[in-house]
This record gives structure tokens, C-alpha cells and sequence, in this order.
């Protein structure tokens, strides 16, 4: 009976906004990698041919994420976990190396990049522990295990290198915290992001010139506003000096050249006006060159296929990371803003599934699901208009990329499935 009404309860909703993504992103990617002498769309030797392939792989995968029982993704997400673990240890033995980073297995016909595996996998082992332990996760046992969960996988993508796959997994905390993580641990994490790059802008000084300004606020109204006990926030103010310290060693001799250039240019480190233009138009070229084509588009764009910047390839990777820029130059504000607003109907159509579930489980693998695809989005528009630095993250269901759609789109339909099977439990 569940089976043949499945058609009625899966969220209709999600996937039309699902298929309109993927559409308008395959439009765009044959669009930026058309050519006179190979225009067939069925030609899979070419990229919008092997995407429009993996279009397919991803439709029928749909049909058997959900044909299974709701209750195997529950119960195998150990299993998954695990596997997902097993495949990143494997890169350093036997991964491919794409532009500098071992992140992939050659399976001849396919690049495999596990990392977009082990994303769904962390997802749902996250929402398997957190709905065992059946607690509002205030024991520190608790929110340690949770947060290895996280950390692991991350720690394994890190020496790929490829520290763009691993900052996704951070965005899972985002569950923890929705499930009652205390507070003050994003507390934490906001000041020690404002203190890196305050320290980078403006040296350490100002760090302590800002704690002394704080101290003398402090004795001054303590009876009156503050109630903080004086030793732990010694406690703090030494951690936060000593990491502020740490900050311009680990700068110059943890981070890569090319990480440093990025940084650099965002912050603006340099100061005089005629380097920095030199800087943009070098280390920066990517993001410089995206900024002007989405500019040259105005309210209506050029029209499709004539997309003068796209056409000339001067935005490089445009077909993956920076398949934005396209939609910009060719559609226009128009494009653009249909574009932006479709995931935003998504994030609050998936925000909603999540809380009407009742099934703990459902419901964290759901904020799961919201948490990677949200910080995917936010991260890659951010870049292609130059206000982050630049971090080799595609755009969901968008950018051009067999890996990256498939397991965005198991991601989100594995949430789906879950979501459809609330009836059928009474819940």
C-alpha cells in the first residue's frame, strides 16, 4: 500500500525546484563549452554530453533511493560512515591528482572524488548518533563524540590538499547546535574568525589594545552589567592573545603560497591601490574576470550564446566552480535573481520538512541536508562575486561535475524518502 501511494506523499515541491536547478545549470554549461564544430547535445564526449549522462544516472539513482525502505538509511549509516572513512584513507595510496589536490579514484569511464560520498555519509551518522543518545546533547561525552563525527572526515580531506571539501563538514555543527549545543561554542568559533583576520588587517596590537579597552569597561560597570567571573576571562583573554600571536606564523608557514594570495586579496593586505589592481588581475584573475562578465550582462543579459567573456574563456573553470558567471553574462540581473531565488525557495522548503518530522532521525539528517547544501551555495556565489576568497566549491545541482551531482542529488533525496514516510509511521 506504501509503495504505490509513495507518488502522493514524496514533496512534489522540492523536486520541481530540483529538476529546474539542474535544467538551468546544464543549459549554462553547454552554453560555456559550446563550439561551432560540436553542437550535438548527445555527443558524450563532450561536457554537457557526460553531464547530461550523469543528469540520467542521477534520475534512475532517485528511483532506487526511493524504492528502498525509509528505515535502511537509518540503519546502514554506520555502515556508510565507515565505508565513506575507508575511501578517504585510500586516496593516499591509490588517488588521482586533479589541479594539485589527490582527490579522486580513476575508474577509467569516471572520476570518483569520495569526498561528496562522505558528505552524505557524515550526515546521516551524525543524525543516527545524535537520535541514539536521545538527550539535548549538554553532556561535554556527548558533544565530543558528535563532534568527531565531523571532524574525522574533514581531517582526512585536509592533506589532500582540498580545504574547500573540508570546510563543508564544519557546516554540519549548524545540526549540533539546532539540537542544543550550547551557545557559547559558536562563540567561540566567531571570535577566533574575527581574531585571525583581525590580526592579519591590523596586527596583534590591536587585538590587545581592543582587550585592554574591554577591561577597563569591565571593572568599570561590572555590578552593574557584566556577571562574568573574573578568572575564566583572564582565561580567555591569554587564549585569545597567545592564538591571535600564533595567527602570522601559521599564515606564513602552514598555509600554501596560493592560499596566502587569496587571503591577501581579500583582506586587501596590500595597501597601495595600483599593487592590489596588479594583484586582482593575477591572483585574483578568476575572480576579476567573473566580476566584469557578470557586470557586462546588466538587467537582461546577452542572450544565450552570446555571452561574449564566456565565449573567449576568460573566466577559467567557469563550466564548474564559476558556472555563475555564465548565468550573469548570458541572463542578466534576471537570470541571476531566478536563480538565487529558486534556492531560496529550496533551503525554506527543506527547512520546513525538516521541522514537521517527528522522527529525531529525519529530522537532523534534514538540517544535515540544509547545512551542506547552504554552505555550497553561500560560498561559491560569494567567490564568483569576489566578496569570499576563492575556495574550489561547486554550486549545487549546477556546476558541471558527475560526482558533485550525483551525490547532491542522493543528498537531498534520501532526505526525501525520509520525509515521505511519515504517514506511513503515523507520525
Amino acid at each position: 500500500m506504501f509503495g504505490k501511494n509513495i507518488a502522493k506523499r514524496i514533496d512534489w515541491l522540492s523536486i520541481s525546484i530540483y529538476l529546474a536547478l539542474v535544467t538551468i545549470g546544464w543549459v549554462n554549461i553547454y552554453s560555456t563549452t559550446f563550439t561551432e564544430t560540436d553542437a550535438s547535445i548527445f555527443n558524450f564526449a563532450t561536457l554537457a554530453g557526460k553531464q547530461l549522462f550523469f543528469i540520467g544516472v542521477s534520475l534512475a539513482t532517485i528511483i532506487v533511493i526511493i524504492g528502498l525502505e525509509a528505515n535502511f538509511y537509518e540503519r546502514f549509516s554506520s555502515l556508510m560512515y565507515v565505508i565513506a572513512l575507508l575511501l578517504l584513507l585510500g586516496l593516499f595510496v591509490f588517488g588521482k591528482t586533479i589541479s594539485g589536490a589527490t582527490s579522486w579514484y580513476n575508474l577509467g569511464f569516471f572520476n570518483l572524488q569520495p569526498s561528496e560520498f562522505a558528505k552524505v555519509a557524515t550526515a546521516l551518522a551524525l543524525a543516527k548518533y545524535l537520535s541514539d543518545i536521545q538527550t539535548d546533547i549538554k553532556r561535554r561525552k556527548d558533544q565530543f563524540y558528535a563532534l568527531g563525527i565531523i571532524l574525522l572526515p574533514a581531517l582526512l580531506i585536509i592533506p589532500q590538499p582540498d580545504p574547500g571539501s573540508a570546510l563543508v563538514f564544519f557546516a554540519l555543527i549548524f545540526v549540533i547546535f539546532r539540537e542544543g549545543l550550547p551557545l557559547y561554542y559558536l562563540a567561540i568559533g566567531l571570535l577566533a574568525i574575527s581574531v585571525f583576520i583581525t590580526t592579519l588587517m591590523f596586527g596583534t596590537i590591536w587585538i590587545v589594545i581592543f582587550i585592554g579597552l574591554f577591561l577597563v569597561i569591565f571593572f568599570l560597570t561590572k555590578k552593574k552589567t557584566f556577571k562574568v567571573p573574573v578568572f575564566p576571562l583572564i582565561g580567555v583573554i591569554v587564549v585569545t592573545i597567545l592564538f591571535s600571536l600564533s595567527v602570522n606564523f601559521v599564515f606564513n608557514k602552514v598555509f600554501e603560497q596560493r592560499h596566502r594570495d587569496r587571503f591577501g586579496l581579500w583582506l586587501r593586505l596590500e595597501k597601495d591601490p595600483t599593487k592590489l589592481e596588479q594583484i586582482r588581475k593575477s591572483v585574483g584573475y578568476n575572480t576579476y574576470q567573473s566580476e566584469k562578465a557578470i557586470e557586462s550582462g546588466g538587467f537582461f543579459g546577452k542572450g544565450f550564446l552570446e555571452g561574449t567573456r564566456t565565449k573567449g574563456d576568460f573566466v577559467p573553470e567557469q563550466h564548474t566552480d564559476f558556472i555563475f558567471t555564465t548565468v550573469g553574462e548570458e541572463w542578466g540581473f534576471m537570470g541571476t535573481a531566478t536563480v538565487i531565488l529558486l534556492f531560496t525557495c529550496l533551503f525554506l522548503r527543506l527547512v520546513y520538512l525538516a521541522e514537521r518530522q517527528k522522527n529525531p532521525f529525519s529530522r537532523m539528517y534534514g538540517y544535515g541536508v540544509i547545512s551542506i547544501l547552504l554552505i555550497h551555495y553561500f560560498i561559491n556565489i560569494g567567490m564568483v562575486i569576489g566578496i569570499l576568497p576563492t575556495i574550489g566549491i561547486p554550486l549545487p545541482f549546477f556546476s558541471y561535475g558527475g560526482s558533485g551531482l550525483l551525490f547532491f542529488t542522493i543528498l537531498l533525496f534520501i532526505f526525501l524518502k525520509l520525509d515521505s514516510n511519515r504517514l506511513k509511521e503515523g507520525i
